[in-house]
């Protein structure tokens, strides 16, 4: 009850000392509808077709970021038309005289840092969805939605649009053509309104964000800020139809190291991918027999001394197309947990004030993560499962919505049911409230608990949080929610976040590490903001927060103050520091019930950690963080000394080739012993020959040392991992492509002995887009 008491009285507060005024929103541009074949026109940056004079000419005159409005160093104009099928944008960015641009050939969605021109666009008008469209000078295309409910944005989402891009001595020229096919938006008759920004980042020694409209700071809503565009009034109906035949080609070996003989396998795989616009706001998916394997490594992560699961994002493009329509504030659609699909189908559509998204895949396994409140495990069970997830949301005005969700995951001897209902209501203007409610019903199949037995499961000191949450005779259901509430004004910021999950509550299609548990948030922060262009810092932030968990009965899991500092500044450079003190529970020493209390000890954590990047020249980043403390030891369930780093470098050597480079460093001691040294390294260079190939090689090595004396249990002392892949990439869009790859990995057989290949693998991937 004192969460709440104190939630409403920071409320009051807030909202009584909230009076600025938004600012008038501009006047709207009229986009000319001209007859003119779409074929007719070239896309080479060069804007020399007589049919560009009749466009709607737009000066961007507002630099928003890192100053406030002010008027931006360059000349950028903006020229747009359309003719029913395809919207036309081009840019004519000068630059000042002598100065290099920020621009190299890249791979698609990579180029972020670069000099780019763009639009991003809300077709509904809205104000909750936002595609974004950016080229940098080179045609490198970027595309992108921003999500005005979750607050995030995802370059995972890919259409087919054209561009091209054509550099001279003062500045450059972008042309785009974007298919309206690309995109939802309403199909209702006559001049249509809706939402747009255009946007150029111009990266010096400030990042300049330059646009077509002001930015008021006091208004948290982005999307909500954007300007009216009229037109489209003969926008011709398109279903879209596309049909994308893929082939795979493989040859695998790998080895045991007992017996040391190879086993091979060929792979000869075609599936088929249909994308179908049935309206013009929505699309119907179909894959079947697809080939979801990762083309590109995951970033590597480490989980050494980690008691819960780690998180990878999807890249898998049935899974990411449209995946924004199932976004809640609790991630409940997490489609990494389906595995291996063979045939999947989704459906996503918006009318009016209505919003709906269906998929449904099996699986030839079934996997997911079995939650805790000290820890959590991946679960797998050997049978095929199916999949699915319905969401819809209604939005009963511009800021309120409410919306529902239900996944479900069923193989023969499992199920996991999950309902959920959401609501985000922006009270004012700077006072948002989110509300989830989540309910969910599970059965696991006889004996999964054993799965997470260390040894004998009737042994208590062979059992594991794990298996005590899997130790169901029959279903079981269990319920969760979250409430939030954020004002957020120009220069401070204020947040209060309660979490309640109960003992059984499970979301095994979402990424829902922990349960049982009750949270309470307090946070906040604080902005300087500096105008003086010249000046060697545009911004000073300090903020923090305060939490504190509980299990379900009452018994402290984990207390926490953390404090930062940050500095934004020149040469594109951001430095901040952090403190850290929290009370936390060690592993449980009686594994054989969930209590806490009286099975696990409370220790006194804190650390100091220090975060800086800088770009000093366009071709040149690097970034660092070092942290050291005290954290708990959950080998030895006790306190040890950490010291903690990372460092990355990413050096693009001339216009074509790039080197990026990761590398990990972590130390525990622990009674004045070493207990571990982890370092990770990831290596990685790219040699784009154009917009559309390129080569690229990936190598990953982890390199870990352990002291067996200093554990409690049997641990080899030193192991090894070495992957590395080499690739050639050719992209005529986001759907055709070819791939070609080799790739390796290896590891230590012996403790002191050298790298030994494991597997070896060749690959072909070829997909082919037919639109109709």
């Amino acid at each position: 009850m004192l969460f709440f008491r104190t939630l409403v009285l920071l409320f009051c507060f807030a909202t009584l000392s909230s009076n600025a005024v938004a600012q008038s929103p501009s006047k709207p541009i009229s986009i000319p509808s001209i007859d003119v074949s779409t074929d007719a026109i070239s896309i080479d940056g060069k804007l020399d077709e007589s049919v560009w004079q009749n466009a709607a000419v737009v000066e961007l005159n507002y630099v928003t970021s890192p100053f406030e409005n002010t008027a931006p160093p360059v000349k950028t104009t903006a020229y747009l038309f359309e003719n029913g099928t395809t919207l036309f944008v081009a840019f004519d960015a000068k630059t000042r005289p002598g100065e290099r641009l920020a621009a190299f050939y890249q791979d698609r969605d990579k180029a972020w840092d670069d000099d780019l021109v763009g639009i991003k666009l809300d077709p509904f008008n809205n104000e909750r969805l936002a595609y974004q469209f950016f080229v940098n000078p080179f045609g490198i295309q970027l595309d992108s939605i921003e999500n005005e409910i979750t607050g995030s944005e995802s370059d995972s989402w890919n259409a087919i649009w054209y561009s091209s891009g054509e550099t001279h001595e003062d500045g450059f020229r972008v042309e785009m053509a974007i298919p309206l096919k690309a995109m939802s938006f309403s199909g209702a008759e006559g001049e249509k309104t809706w939402r747009a920004e255009l946007v150029r980042f111009y990266p010096r020694e400030n990042r300049y964000r330059i646009s077509n409209l002001p930015r008021d700071r006091n208004n948290p809503c982005i999307l909500c800020q954007l300007g009216e565009i009229k037109g489209f009034e003969n926008v011709q109906r398109s279903t879209n139809l596309v049909w994308v035949p893929t082939a795979v080609v493989g040859a695998t070996r790998a080895r045991d190291f007992e017996e040391n003989s190879w086993n091979s396998e060929d792979n000869q795989e075609v599936g088929l991918d249909v994308n179908w616009n049935v309206t013009p706001q929505s699309l119907l998916q179909a894959t079947f027999n697809p080939d979801f394997s990762q083309v590109e490594a995951d970033v590597a992560q480490v989980s050494i001394n980690n008691t819960f699961s780690l998180f990878f994002d999807e890249l898998r493009p049935f899974f990411v197309e449209n995946a924004e329509y199932f976004s809640t504030n609790q991630n409940l659609v997490y489609t990494r947990n389906i595995n291996a699909p063979n045939v999947g189908a989704k459906f996503t559509g918006q009318k009016d004030s209505h919003t709906l998204g269906v998929f449904v895949a099996d699986d030839d396994t079934t996997q997911f993560i079995v939650p805790g409140n000290l820890g959590s495990r991946v679960g797998f069970i050997d049978e095929s499962s199916i999949n699915g997830a319905v969401r819809y949301r209604y939005d009963v005005s511009n800021d309120w919505s409410v919306g529902g969700l239900g996944t479900f995951r069923s193989s023969d001897n499992y199920h996991n049911l999950l309902s959920s209902f959401d609501s985000k209501y922006q009270l004012t203007e700077n006072d948002t409230f989110w509300f989830q409610y989540m309910r969910s019903d599970t059965e696991y199949p006889d004996g999964f608990f054993q799965n997470f037995c260390a040894n004998d499961c009737s042994d208590p000191d062979g059992a594991s949080e794990a298996g005590l949450r899997t130790k169901f005779q029959e279903a079981f259901s269990g319920q969760a929610y979250r409430l939030t509430y954020e004002h957020a004004r120009r220069d401070w910021w204020f947040r209060a976040d309660h979490s309640d999950f109960s003992e059984g509550f499970r979301a095994d299609l979402g990424f829902q590490s922990r349960t049982d548990f009750t949270k309470s948030v307090l946070g906040g922060g604080y902005y300087w903001w500096n105008e003086e262009e010249d000046s060697w810092w545009n911004r000073i932030r300090v903020n923090g927060d305060w939490d504190i968990t509980h299990n379900q009965n009452g018994e402290l899991i984990e207390r926490e103050v953390e404090v930062y500092a940050s500095v934004l500044g020149a040469k594109q450079s951001y430095v901040e520091l952090q403190y850290l003190k929290r009370v936390n529970r060690g592993q449980r020493q009686d594994s054989s019930n969930l209590s806490v209390d009286f099975s696990s000890t409370l220790f006194d954590e804190y650390f100091y950690s220090l975060y800086a990047e800088i770009r000093p020249v366009p071709e040149f980043f690097i970034s660092g963080f070092v942290s050291t403390g005290e954290v708990i030891d959950y080998a030895n369930n006790r306190l040890g000394d950490r010291l903690f780093a990372e460092s990355e470098i990413e050096w693009n050597i001339g216009q074509h080739a790039k080197i990026s480079f990761f590398q990990l460093f972590s130390e525990l001691e622990s009674a004045s012993q070493p207990l571990f040294t982890a370092r990770l390294t990831d290596l990685r260079f790219t040699y784009q020959f154009d917009a559309r190939h390129l080569i690229r090689l990936i190598v990953a090595y982890d390199n870990t040392d352990r002291n067996p004396d200093n554990y409690p249990y049997e641990v080899k002392a030193k192991s090894k991992d070495f992957n590395a892949q080499l690739l050639y990439s050719y992209k005529i869009d986001p759907l055709t492509k070819l791939f070609i790859g080799f790739g390796q990995e290896a590891r230590n057989r012996l403790e002191q002995g050298p790298l030994v290949t494991r597997q070896q693998s060749a690959f072909m991937k070829i997909s082919y887009a037919w639109q109709q």
